[in-house]
């Protein structure tokens, strides 16, 4: 099979998850939260395996959870999402440059400059949204939603510049997703992040053996 049979392959499969996972999961829960988890865990998918793709079903993904997020009351989660969405365009560009005759740019390590100042940014804008949920908001767990929420904006950065670090730090954040979401009794979703952690597991064994097998 041909790389271009290959993602021919892929892209069909991921509609075939969307439309079937959807229609499962409105069984159980809101139609947003249904198709939400679904084009998460195809964007997720994608992303572990460089496909593109994972940029434009992000974006609907953002737009769907912004619902799901605002309707209980996770609302730095809520902003995220368009933060998030601002990032995946920056993302389809970033993926396109330097990539020569591959479908991606090729994988990198985080400089230590990079690294740090990703990690700066996490604590300071942790720190920030703690105080922000807290003072303006109802919020029930506004350490929490905040430190979770700079995380992601962290881990999405690091994702959009194809630096292997991004896949640890998801990982962090899904470790504490799953019981928050839990607690939230966003059953769905917190199924949805336990299926993230062992995607991002996969991404970060892929993303490892492209860069070892580089030339």
């Amino acid at each position: 099979m041909t790389a271009a049979e290959r993602t021919r392959a892929r892209r069909l499969v991921s509609l075939a998850i969307l439309l079937a996972g959807t229609a499962l999961l409105a069984l159980v829960s809101p139609w947003a939260e249904a198709l939400g988890a679904s084009t998460g865990a195809v964007c997720v998918w994608l992303a572990a395996v460089s496909d593109p793709w994972t940029w434009p079903i992000g974006i609907a993904n953002n737009l769907l959870y912004l619902v799901v997020f605002w309707g209980s009351g996770l609302y730095a989660d809520a902003g995220l999402q368009l933060v998030y969405a601002a990032i995946s365009v920056y993302g389809i560009a970033r993926w396109r440059s330097g990539r020569g005759a591959a479908p991606v740019r090729p994988v990198t390590r985080g400089g230590a400059v990079e690294l740090g100042a990703t990690a700066a940014a996490v604590v300071a804008a942790g720190f920030g949204l703690w105080l922000l949920l807290d003072r303006a908001t109802d919020s029930q767990v506004p350490a929490w939603d905040g430190t979770t929420t700079a995380m992601s904006l962290g881990a999405q950065w690091l994702m959009s510049r194809r630096v292997l670090e991004n896949w640890w730090l998801w990982i962090a954040v899904d470790l504490v997703y799953v019981p928050l979401y839990l607690w939230k009794g966003l059953q769905v979703t917190a199924g949805l992040y336990a299926v993230f952690l062992l995607l991002c597991l996969l991404g970060l064994a892929d993303w490892r053996r492209e860069l070892a097998h580089r030339p």
